[in-house]
């Protein structure tokens, strides 16, 4: 017979069949349905197929398991309340405290309510349910605080613990650079339940295309599934670890591991962790969340004995935030966990900054621009100040790193590691050096270049380019990259130094050649004239317009920031506004007519970094070609969900034939933008009750280098449309009405 469940997984000595189905589940999983609030309609019913398939529901185990001694634990006692001196003790948790465990009480304690104290391992059964809790919160910070409240107990109980909970909260398993993805197949896990519950495939299926989540589906077949034997509880670090071996491994072993997991899972484990397989939490914590929480945590972990809980955020309202803001600024730097997490468990929160140092290997979120419409917002901003205007080139955004053994490394604008992508770009990265230089961190736009013209090409030429296992000797499209900041050199950062001081170091330390290495073309003038006369330049050098930076004064590499010391003045802007919009695709309407069996119209989104939400924005049928529908409607057919998410905001009467998952990023334009009392965009910003929407929209490409948290986010929108010449003048006739009428 299959060996079916690991040494990892050890099989009670109970021989009598156990039911697994609980008596009552403290909250049923939903599915999102409206936006107004979480669903309250049922679930569809999965039916039973026990009678059916009652020789397949039994797990099947080998001889070898059969001769293991596990450790005999007694039956679950009654519920009661657990006192301090049974805490202390290894006296065995109730089946009932397990369940309902709720970090999200507003009494909750740390280590009274952390039931898995005795042990000093967490249970993946506590993280589940924290994840169960979360994803039925509808506010935000209550979602924030449920999860610091978990993060606190695991620090103080089981500290080895706090690195995996971090990562498994934000599905992932290593930094995001590393490019370590599970990339489990639908199908395989489907295949791996079935085995697991005795579920036919057609059955399966079925319900996931019904529920519109196979995480769900997984959990009410484990429910309703009787065993043998139980096989020992999960704990979190262990399960951590078994999802690196999944992503590690391919082909059968794969599903194996799967499956040893899964016939483990108990209540909403089993949703979570198919989840997580999937890539698809969905509980609406995103990585500003996280931190955010982990911050919350720390200040918690300091007063847990000093103070109840629920009043931290009120009493320890200054050190939360400087926690909060210390956290953010070293993960900025050293986007890596790894790291970090050892660092504040062992160092005080002061000291993490120095203790968590950028180093080449590592992509620091970039520095983004502000939009502008015009020569003159730049005078109105920059006024005085020594300024610099460098060409805005039509590439792909590229961090290009050095170590110390001299190993080139080639990030994205969203720390993706392209390295294999530009194998030509590393064999003559040696070309540039001008003076000896060990390490260095540089800021650059990689273009495609045609070798004969010796010009830029346009950026859908670069997008031809193959991605993935590039034959250096095979590659058609060439490409020039334009340095334009200089990060680190020779172990020094050169974030806080100012942009005259950082380019002094780069024009020192390399050179340009040919067709492979230029700096950024570059003009300093404070003469608006001469700004609009190189604008010109750079259209005709194709380019898409200027960036225009401090010098001296508020220089510094703002990292992940969108600053006002850098502005871009584009020259393909519409005539009221002056940039493009990135934006997030929501849902499909039904097309008609000749757009009939695609979708021909879409509901998109900007993104509110503050509140983590999407907030619609506008309605889009402009700009596509038919074959541009059908490769949109096949691609987004592909993250089609049952309902909106809880952080989707969208008036009722906008409500789309289907809904998508956030993962297509929009370039668009528009003729303007103007105030709406259904779509939500910046609402709150401008206006208490309207949001923005777009007037006229017209897509214009899909942005591929951007993930749906770097869209355009609500303040951007606001300030794009406070910065439109009608609403200015509008508020100047009204503020000149005040005046006279307090004159009056």
């Amino acid at each position: 017979m299959q060996k079916s469940i690991t040494s990892f997984f050890k099989p009670k000595t109970e021989g009598a069949e156990v039911p697994v189905t609980p008596k009552k589940e403290k909250s049923a999983p939903k599915i999102i349905t409206k936006e107004e609030s979480p669903p309250e309609a049922k679930k569809p019913k999965i039916k039973s197929e026990d009678e059916e398939d009652t020789e397949n529901i039994k797990m099947e185990t080998s001889q070898d398991e059969t001769k293991v001694q596990p450790k005999t634990e007694p039956k679950s006692p009654a519920a009661k309340k657990v006192t301090p001196m049974q805490l202390n003790s290894a006296a065995p948790v109730s089946q009932e405290e397990e369940e309902n465990y709720d970090p999200s009480m507003e009494t909750y304690h740390p280590l009274k309510h952390a039931y898995w104290k005795a042990k000093g391992v967490t249970p993946y059964l506590a993280l589940a349910r924290t994840f169960q809790v979360i994803e039925e919160t509808k506010g935000r910070l209550k979602m924030i605080d449920t999860l610091s409240n978990f993060f606190c107990s695991v620090m103080l109980v089981s500290p080895e613990d706090l690195l995996p909970s971090v990562y498994l909260s934000i599905n992932q398993l290593a930094p995001a650079y590393e490019g370590l993805e599970l990339g489990v197949a639908d199908t395989t896990l489907m295949k791996a339940i079935c085995k697991a519950t005795g579920r036919n495939l057609a059955h399966i299926k079925s319900q996931t295309h019904l529920t519109g989540d196979l995480g769900i589906v997984a959990e009410q077949s484990r429910v309703s599934q009787r065993m043998m034997f139980r096989p020992a509880p999960l704990n979190l670090r262990g399960v951590f670890q078994k999802l690196k071996e999944v992503a590690k491994i391919s082909g059968q072993s794969k599903m194996t591991l799967v499956y040893d997991v899964f016939v483990a899972c108990r209540l909403s484990e089993a949703r979570f962790f198919i989840r997580s397989l999937i890539g698809k939490l969905r509980i609406g914590i995103a990585e500003q969340s996280l931190l955010t929480a982990l911050a919350l945590a720390l200040v918690k972990k300091n007063h847990h004995e000093e103070c109840k809980l629920n009043k931290v955020g009120d009493v320890y309202k200054d050190e939360i935030a400087e926690t909060t803001l210390l956290l953010k600024t070293t993960y900025c730097q050293c986007p890596n966990y790894d790291i970090i997490i050892p660092a504040i468990l062992k160092y005080d929160i002061k000291e993490l900054s120095t203790r968590c140092p950028m180093h080449p290997g590592m992509p620091l979120r970039p520095m983004l621009a502000q939009p502008t419409k015009g020569v003159h917002e730049v005078l109105e901003r920059f006024g005085g100040m020594h300024i610099t205007c460098e060409w805005k080139y039509d590439g792909e955004r590229a961090q290009i790193h050095c170590n110390e053994q001299g190993e080139i490394s080639i990030f994205s604008r969203n720390s993706e590691n392209n390295t294999a992508k530009y194998p030509d770009l590393i064999a003559r990265s040696k070309n540039f050096i001008k003076k000896p230089v060990e390490t260095y961190i540089i800021d650059s736009e990689i273009v495609a270049w045609d070798v004969e013209r010796k010009q830029i090409l346009p950026f859908q030429v670069l997008s031809t380019r193959k991605r993935k296992n590039v034959d250096i000797d095979e590659i058609k499209v060439q490409v020039c990259v334009y340095i334009f900041d200089l990060l680190y050199i020779n172990g020094m950062a050169l974030v806080t130094k100012p942009l005259s001081e950082r380019r002094k170091l780069l024009l020192e330390h390399f050179q340009e050649v040919e067709g492979e290495w230029k700096f950024a073309t570059a003009l300093n003038t404070n003469d608006m004239d001469e700004v609009q006369q190189f604008l010109e330049e750079s259209v005709k050098g194709n380019c898409e317009g200027l960036m225009v930076k401090t010098l001296d004064e508020e220089a510094t590499y703002e990292i992940a920031k969108r600053s006002r010391n850098w502005l871009k003045l584009k020259k393909d802007y519409l005539s009221n506004v002056g940039d493009s919009l990135d934006l997030v695709v929501l849902g499909g309407y039904r097309g008609k007519g000749r757009r009939t069996g695609t979708f021909g119209g879409f509901l998109l989104a900007c993104y509110d970094a503050e509140n983590e939400e999407y907030q619609s924005i506008c309605k889009i049928g402009t700009g596509f070609t038919d074959e541009d529908l059908k490769v949109h409607s096949e691609s987004l057919g592909k993250s089609v969900i049952s309902g909106p998410k809880s952080y989707y905001r969208y008036d009722s009467s906008l409500e789309p034939d289907a809904w998508f998952e956030p993962v297509q990023v929009w370039e668009v334009k528009c003729a303007d933008l103007s105030l709406s009392p259904i779509h939500r965009a910046a609402i709150g910003i401008v206006d208490n009750e309207r949001g923005i929407s777009l007037r006229f929209p017209r897509f214009i490409r899909i942005r591929d280098d951007k993930s749906s948290e770097n869209a355009t986010d609500a303040q951007q929108v606001a300030n794009m449309y406070q910065s439109q010449d009608q609403v200015k003048n509008n508020q100047k006739i009204c503020t000149q009405m005040d005046m006279e009428s307090e004159f009056y």
